[in-house]
């Protein structure tokens, strides 16, 4: 019977198994995400996950825990560096699983394990964007087009009357003038010439 042994033994021994999956989480830190079967993937996430939670903490004692659990100096460094303060505002769930289907020769089920990394970055970007509170001010009325050329239109300065010309300008006037009488007259000649002409043709006529 199996008291207190859980998990999935994967056809191996518990050093080998034991290896194995460190191997796994030690791959999934440094790259992001792993490929391989959906056993194996389901039984690297929880100790991914753990190790993670490790790494928020932070402190020395911690650091050992993971090292001698992953076995693997860089992917540590990464974790502490990188991913632990990533997720300090996350509790749990720091992975996830997509299943691709099944693997050509054995027929067994594929998945992808892989860090949320992306799924919250999309997140952010998708979030609308916060409505201003402030009131906005209130629109001014239009004015009719009559008044606003009445203000656009320039002032226009007025000329003082100028002397010179304001002499000049009756003489010009009284020479027109006596232009015009002069000329009445003499336009005026021939028409009384031709009437007493004819006053005298119709005396002789009746005469004879």
């Amino acid at each position: 019977m199996r008291h207190l042994k859980t998990g999935r033994k994967l056809s191996r021994r518990r050093e080998h198994r034991v290896a194995m999956l460190a191997n796994l989480a030690a791959s999934l830190i440094k790259s992001g995400r792993v490929k391989t079967t959906d056993a194996k993937a389901k039984e690297v996430r929880p100790i991914v996950e753990r190790m993670v939670t490790f790494a928020k903490r932070g402190d020395l004692h911690a650091r050992r825990v993971v090292l001698s659990r992953l076995r693997d100096a860089d992917a540590v460094k990464k974790l502490f560096d990188e991913i632990g303060p990533r997720y300090t505002k996350r509790n749990g769930g720091y992975t996830r699983i997509l299943k691709l289907g099944f693997r050509s020769g054995d027929n067994a089920p594929v998945s992808l394990i892989e860090f949320v990394e992306e799924e919250i970055q999309k997140k952010q970007r998708k979030s609308a964007p916060k409505k201003s509170t402030a009131k906005k001010a209130p629109a001014k009325k239009a004015k009719p087009a009559a008044e606003e050329a009445v203000e656009e239109a320039p002032a226009v300065e007025v000329a003082e009357p100028d002397e010179t010309v304001a002499e000049a300008a009756p003489a010009e006037e009284s020479s027109t003038e006596e232009v015009k009488t002069e000329e009445v007259p003499a336009a005026e000649a021939p028409a009384a010439e031709e009437t007493d002409d004819s006053a005298e043709s119709a005396d002789t006529d009746k005469k004879e």
